[in-house]
């Protein structure tokens, strides 16, 4: 039996039902077939996971988003506890949005830790390594005791932005929060920063923004790991365009867009804007584009694979 086939017959990638449209893309780019696997629904709305061939010893990687509703990340928990009862070698969660992400530490009394409790849950259910992408806080990897690969999403974001060719390029961060993220493209594109300082009234409620920096003229990218409501981001867009930018576009890794989002990109000052397609966009607005992240998750499911080092898919 030649080795190709060997390696191949060595892993297995499965789907939970929101993700399939990016594990076909993964799948596509490894060169293999999408596993088969088969979730029952309920009148309730429970629902039951069955895998519908044979993965014993094999390494499993199992591609799931925890975007809401809830049942995407109930979906995943029972795919990993059925492949551990199936007696699969590995079980490799690969999650390019890790949601709960943004209820990392006790920010006020009285208060659950979202994301610890998520990591919690994939160790119990029986996960041996998490690939995501751009968590809402670098620190969530220390929150398992299992390898984690945390890829970024400015491995597709940096060179469409190249392609562009921008002219008196500024790089903004739309809260202080975020100024770490904007300053590494800040830095990989030798251009100056811009911060926003901002403050809420409550979640997802922007009071007033000021901008830190010069923006006059200038092509302005803001830089941000997720959009929810887009009400941070188009005003910022919009505050910036008063204050005499030339254009101002946005690029964020996790398009959540909910509620009101798509509405407000489509009136602001934005003239794009740019995510990865770790979820999935159904709405219709014009300005928003998404570009695959598909080839960058396979190419760290052949390293995994294959025992070899992610680290030089950083572009920085």
């Amino acid at each position: 039996m030649d080795k190709e086939k060997t390696d191949k017959e060595s892993y297995m990638v499965f789907s939970g039902t929101c993700t399939k449209y990016l594990a076909e893309k993964i799948c596509q780019s490894l060169g293999c077939e999408l596993g088969k696997l088969q979730i029952t629904k309920f009148s309730d709305g429970e629902f039951a996971v069955s895998y519908e061939e044979s993965i014993r010893g094999r390494d499993i990687f199992l591609v799931q988003s925890t975007f809401p509703n809830s049942d995407n990340l109930m979906e995943l928990l029972l795919m990993i506890d059925a492949a551990k009862r199936a007696s699969a070698r590995t079980i490799n969660a690969v999650i390019p949005y890790f949601g709960w992400a943004r209820q990392d530490r006790k920010d006020k009394p009285r208060v659950s830790i979202g994301a610890k409790l998520v990591a919690d849950l994939l160790s119990v259910a029986g996960i041996d390594r998490l690939i995501t992408m751009d968590l809402h806080a670098d620190q969530i990897q220390g929150f398992f005791n299992v390898p984690v690969d945390h890829l970024y999403g400015s491995g597709v974001i940096m060179p469409y932005l190249a392609n562009l060719k921008l002219d008196e390029m500024v790089i903004a961060s739309p809260d202080v929060g975020g100024s770490k993220r904007a300053n590494t493209y800040a830095k990989y594109f030798g251009c100056p920063l811009v911060l926003c300082n901002k403050t809420r009234v409550r979640a997802n409620v922007v009071d007033n923004m000021q901008i830190i920096g010069d923006v006059e003229g200038k092509n302005v990218v803001i830089i941000d790991d997720m959009v929810d409501t887009a009400g941070t981001i188009t005003k910022a867009a919009d505050i910036m365009k008063q204050a005499g930018a030339k254009t101002v576009r946005a690029c964020a890794s996790h398009c959540v867009m909910s509620g009101p989002a798509s509405e407000r990109v489509q009136n602001s000052a934005l003239e794009e804007i740019v995510f990865t397609d770790s979820i999935p966009y159904t709405q219709r607005c014009a300005k928003v584009k998404q570009i695959s992240v598909a080839d960058m998750f396979a190419e760290t499911i052949r390293r995994v694979i294959n025992n070899e080092s992610i680290s030089d898919q950083y572009l920085v």
